[in-house]
Formats: C-alpha cells, structure tokens, sequence
C-alpha cells in the first residue's frame, strides 16, 4: 500500500515523498533483473524460512532462496542506513517458496526447514517449483520486503547444516520457548536469528512444539524478551535525571523521553497525511473528509506491572520499540518512566516492516542524552525537536497528565 495521490502528482520524478529514486519505480526497475534469475529450478542458498498466516493452522511454509546473495540480506540492524531503493532491491532478490502443512506437521519437510532456520550461516538448497514462481514483491507493515513466490515440489538440502552450540542446546533441551527465547538472546544470539527459530516450531517442549506465523513470531520475540528482561529491570535503581534521546531513519522521527521513577511505558505514532496507512484517497472512498488533514496520534499505554492486553492500536511497532528502550534499560541496570514519540512522515509511503522501528529506536538509544534536572526542562527541549504541539500529546497522554513533586525539582 502507498499514497496513490501522491505518486500520481510525482510520476517519479519530482521526488514528493523526499525519497530518491522513487523507490516504487526501482520495483518495476528491478523486475526484469529477478525475472531473469527465476526459473522452476533453484540452486543456492537459503537464508531464512518464511510461515505466512493465512489459513491457520494449515499455512504456507518454505525455505527463502538468495537469487542473488548479499550478506546483510537477513541482517536489518545494517539497513537503517540504506536507501528505500536499497533495500528492496535488495529483498526483492529473495525467493519465497512455499508448501501448505498444518502447524503441528512433523514431515520431513518441516524437519529440512528447521534445520535451516536453526542454522548459524545460510545454507545451499535444491528447490523444484511446481511451475514459475510469481514474480511479485511482497510488502508488509509487519515483515521484511520478498520478492517472488511459488509452491514448491521438491527440496534439496545439499550442504551441511552447523548449528551454533547455545541454539542446538536449547532446541534438543526440554525446556519452555520462552526460557529457550530468553537463554539465546542473553548469550548473544541475534533477535532477528531468534524470531526465526521461534517461527519454524524448533521451541518449546516435545509436545507444544508448532510452527508460528513469521508476522506473529517477530512480535512474539519482542514481547517475550522484554518481558523477561523487565523481572529484572523493576529491582533496579531509577535514573536521577531526565535524558532526552532522538534520531531520524527513513522518514521516521523518534524522540525518547526517560524520566525517573518505576518503570512505566508510553508510546505515541504520529502518521502524517499521505504517509503509510493514512492514504487519503483511501479514506475518501471509506466517505471521510479529507481537507485540511492533520497527523493522527495512536497512543499506548503499560503501567508498572505490564498490561494484559495486546497493544492493538499500534500493533507489532508498539512492542518492537519497547524492546529497544528496555534492551538499553537492562544494560545500563537502571529503570525509568519512557515516553517514547514517533512522528512518521509522508515520505514513509511503502511499509518496509517493523524492524525499522525496532532499528530507528535501538540507535536513538545509543545516542548521548541529552540530560535535564526538571520535567519542565525536559519537555520544552522535546517540543523543540517534535512537529507536533506538545498539547497535542497532553491531551491523550497518562504520563503527561500525572504529577509527581519530583518532577519539579
């Protein structure tokens, strides 16, 4: 999904969305390239399965094939720096095969693909498809960009397949995923490694284990370690002033805001008119007014103990930049209040997936803070860096609205 109006207004060479080259003609662009690398055979290698969710719990499955392989293709913590261009060029590269099996199958197909989702560096495959994959790029507000698709007849695993030791202990231990989640992460295995392994049903006891669909996995994995790293994350001591974190990545603007006291979690999207999901030729079809639009706030809230419902307003990226703040929380062994701002601007046009706020949150975090003795301070150094009033997220906010005699001194 994209902003037709804008688009059509652009023709790809105005550049309206500030993204250049327009990064829906390098789709067509790139076509002709995948096109000839598509055939009903495949031979390379495979870095990745993919579970889709439609029709659970009988889904599609099946290895992702590297038409042409680029180490970072299954690595999103180098992509931030890369252009929209870039990067789904790039994934339109990756072939996405697929086979219908219910998610409790133990067929040897199911087997193959574990074993490639468990292991520590791509491995090379046979696949025959049954005829011609599709050559499609395939976009999602919740995964990482594909390009072609198509079912798969037969598969070859023709490498040997190694196993990081931590990975293969907890798979092969009857042990609980979520302590399997937590055990890797804290021994250095990376999350998106995780997500994929927690995805092919390798976790879990014997008899729980199933696959998940890849688009609930990468949530799943956010909402499971920063649920373990929060246990201990409450036992520690408060920060003492109030830091201020920011940074921009295609087109995404965050603005951090840590104070001190308990732990607490507050996360605002901002969509700007023309921007990803808030299409206005869209809502005119759905009869909403569409003149003179503002940015439209989603907000979510957790207070101390945790909430218990999903964050459904925001979705994966609600849970996908809490994990960034509190992966940096744990190592510093402090907690704090969060309020984390996301003013997402038109030029975000073509969903690249949650992993760039993940991303985009993980290296705010990693910024110098800029450091206030007062909430007051704190807040009016926000308002200088956030397009949207400060009152405009007064008004929805629980944070905001609280008042503590700490805050003023």
């Amino acid at each position: 999904m994209y902003a037709p109006k804008l688009c059509i207004a652009c023709k790809g060479g105005k550049y309206l969305c500030g993204n250049k080259p327009c990064p829906l003609l390098s789709r067509v662009k790139v076509a002709p390239r995948v096109a000839e690398k598509v055939d009903k055979e495949f031979f390379g290698p495979s870095t990745s399965i993919f579970v889709g969710h439609n029709f659970y719990p009988n889904v599609y499955v099946g290895p992702l094939g590297a038409l042409e392989y680029r180490q970072e293709i299954e690595s999103p913590g180098k992509w931030l720096d890369m252009s929209y261009t870039d990067i789904i060029e790039m994934r339109s590269f990756l072939l996405r095969s697929k086979v219908r099996e219910n998610v409790k199958s133990r067929s040897k197909f199911i087997f193959d693909s574990q074993e490639l989702a468990l292991a520590k560096r791509p491995v090379d495959v046979e696949m025959r498809f049954k005829k011609k994959p599709v050559i499609k790029v395939s976009l999602s507000d919740i995964h990482q960009p594909m390009g072609p698709s198509g079912t798969l007849n037969r598969l070859n695993v023709t490498d040997n397949v190694k196993i990081a030791r931590v990975v293969d202990k907890v798979v092969n231990d009857e042990i609980k995923s979520v302590e399997a989640t937590s055990i890797m992460f804290s021994k250095g295995v990376d999350v998106y490694k995780i997500n994929t392994i927690l995805s092919s049903g390798s976790l879990g006891l014997e008899k729980n284990k199933k696959l998940v669909p890849t688009r609930w996995s990468i949530t799943a994995t956010d909402d499971i370690l920063t649920k373990e790293m929060l246990k201990e994350i409450r036992t520690f001591p408060s920060i003492n002033e109030f830091e201020v974190y920011e940074h921009t990545g295609l087109d995404n603007h965050l603005v951090i805001l840590l104070m001190p006291g308990n732990f607490e979690y507050e996360g605002f999207e901002a969509w700007s008119p023309g921007s990803t999901w808030y299409d206005q030729s869209v809502l005119q079809e759905l009869g909403i007014q569409t003149t003179n639009l503002k940015p439209m706030v989603i907000e979510e809230y957790e207070p101390y103990k945790g909430r218990t419902r999903y964050a459904d307003k925001q979705g994966g990226g609600y849970y996908a930049a809490r994990f960034g703040v509190v992966e940096q929380l744990y190592q510093r062994r402090r907690q704090a209040r969060v309020l984390v701002f996301r003013e997402i601007g038109d030029g975000y046009t073509i969903p690249l997936g949650v992993w760039q706020v993940r991303e985009n949150v993980r290296r705010a975090m990693q910024t110098k803070p800029v450091r206030f003795n007062t909430m007051q301070e704190a807040l009016n150094y926000c308002s200088s860096k956030l397009k949207l009033s400060l009152k405009t997220y007064k008004s929805q906010s629980e944070l905001l609205r609280q008042r503590r005699v700490s805050d003023f001194f």
